[in-house]
């Protein structure tokens, strides 16, 4: 059963905006281990046993690693993100979604990304002068210099230490500052909670020591996640032995979401 996304309780007066952050953080640990105590009968006297290692945000600094070349578009990510985030079930929100690149002789790219990639890409009637064509995922690119908490006037929009950007929906006032300000479109309204919403890197399931839902479900491994600048990790890993690319670079915005054999047409 997939967990329910965490949410934090209602802001008290006097209490700091790091305290609630911190609640927020706890609050998401509650929701991951939530499933895993679902039906169970509790002794009146239960035994002394150590509970799982308390997680602590200091302790990490989390990204992801995109293989494009292992990509198929089978678009299982975005449905199991849906799935495990409660994201609506249409066509136009999404926290992660696939585009098709088709890249002509002539030089034109076209691109189109049909309900987030979820039922897979038309065949295409004519393949006459199409170069090459592939698939590339797309989320939040989790960055280090995020300009989206920049402008959140409530603090809703924030990092912890291990460096993913997250919403809390109890401070969030639906300004969607930080949806225009996401140079990525990675960010849109919720239409039945009227705050934003965005790739959380499943962080329910991450506090839990799970990966993403995305990563799980990935038939050919085309995402990698894991801590970075920790050699030891698959992330790591996955930038030593690749040439890795980000997203708008120019923009200084210092992406965690790393890209191998990525063309110079995506955008």
């Amino acid at each position: 059963m997939a967990a329910e996304p965490c949410t934090s309780g209602e802001p008290s007066p006097g209490r700091g905006l790091a305290q609630d952050r911190r609640a927020f953080l706890r609050s998401c640990v509650a929701a991951g281990a939530a499933p895993l105590v679902a039906g169970m009968v509790v002794a009146q006297e239960p035994a002394a046993a150590e509970g799982p290692a308390r997680y602590d945000p200091r302790e990490h600094y989390y990204g992801m690693g995109v293989d494009v070349n292992k990509c198929i578009g089978c678009g299982r990510c975005a449905e199991a993100c849906k799935a495990e985030n409660n994201v609506p079930r249409d066509a136009h929100h999404f926290r992660t979604w696939i585009e098709r690149y088709v890249i002509q002789a002539h030089g034109e790219t076209e691109v189109d990304s049909p309900n987030g990639g979820i039922d897979g890409f038309p065949e295409r009637a004519d393949e006459a002068g199409v170069e090459r064509t592939f698939f590339v995922p797309k989320l939040s690119n989790h960055c280090a210099n995020p300009p989206c908490v920049q402008v959140c006037p409530v603090g809703a929009t924030f990092t912890p230490e291990d460096g993913v950007v997250l919403v809390d929906e109890d401070w969030c006032i639906g300004c969607r500052y930080c949806i225009q300000a996401c140079p990525y479109g990675a960010r849109f309204m919720h239409p039945v909670t009227r705050t934003a919403q965005k790739c959380t890197f499943c962080y329910h399931r991450v506090v839990q020591g799970l990966v993403p839902a995305c990563v799980e479900v990935c038939p050919t491994g085309a995402r990698i996640f894991g801590e970075v600048h920790r050699r030891s990790s698959p992330l790591e890993r996955f930038r030593r032995f690749n040439e890795i690319q980000v997203l708008k670079p120019h923009l200084n915005t210092d992406p965690k979401v790393f890209y191998a054999n990525l063309d110079g047409q995506v955008r």
